[in-house]
């Protein structure tokens, strides 16, 4: 194989969020890119736990992860999830877990640029805006290949009031996806709130917590205000927009 695809809990178990992992894996076949994935021995990465406090649960599920990528004779590794990429790239190393890891942005931004995968050649003029995930962003520096894959793609980008290092989270991270918010707005609130004043139809992420996120609050404003604002992952934008090489 050539790259190993880590799918995470989120794409594994949300009925939602599975189709990012089928469109990015599409994707790869559009590519001829080999690949595989672990099944039923993907654990989770132990973010969550980690971010929450339990420092054990989280050693025992990266020492378990390390163990059976090593195995498999595992050296790179694609995923759809920043805070998969996260770990795989910062946090593993300390605990012997070597291995080359990109995020799928990064990933589909080079299969476009070397011809792998098939662009459409029609401009599409449409707005999109684009939401910047914490942990591809602001830990990991990764800002331009989204970007220049939607602007590949044909779409004008209406950047948010906060954007790239200065990007507000969607309030998923740390565990908060789980929790209640007991004060305040919430923050995927005021983050679609500022999606929907750029004017543009559809928020564009590359995070499946973010999505999650976007969808709740985005759903909420159309709800309210009769309106048809759209959430989209850029896999699934990719995916809808590509050729297969001939």
């Amino acid at each position: 194989m050539e790259v190993l695809f880590w799918v995470g809990c989120a794409a594994s178990y949300d009925m939602r969020l599975k189709r990012i992992a089928v469109a990015f894996s599409e994707i790869m076949k559009k590519a001829n890119v080999s690949f595989a994935i672990l099944g039923n021995e993907e654990k989770c990465t132990g973010d969550i736990a980690r971010r929450m406090g339990d420092e054990d649960l989280y050693q025992n599920l990266a020492s378990s992860n390390i163990q059976t990528l090593n195995e498999h004779g595992v050296t790179s590794i694609v995923t759809t999830c920043p805070h998969c990429f996260n770990m795989f790239k910062n946090e593993y190393p300390k605990l012997g877990g070597q291995f080359e890891v990109t995020h799928y942005t990064t990933f589909i931004y080079r299969l476009i640029q070397s011809g792998r995968l098939i662009a459409p050649q029609a401009e599409r003029c449409e707005i999109i805006t684009y939401h910047d995930p914490c942990y591809l962003g602001r830990q990991n520096g990764i800002y331009e290949e989204p970007r220049s894959i939607l602007e590949i793609l044909g779409y004008e980008i209406k950047e948010m009031e906060h954007t790239k290092d200065q990007s507000l989270c969607c309030g998923a991270g740390g565990g908060m996806m789980f929790q209640d918010v007991s004060r305040g707005e919430k923050i995927n609130n005021l983050r679609a709130k500022e999606a929907v004043a750029t004017g543009a139809s559809t928020t564009a992420t590359g995070c499946p917590f973010c999505l999650v996120m976007m969808e709740e609050a985005i759903g909420a404003i159309n709800q309210e205000k009769g309106t048809n604002y759209f959430s989209r992952d850029i896999a699934e934008i990719v995916n809808d927009l590509t050729e297969e090489r001939k």
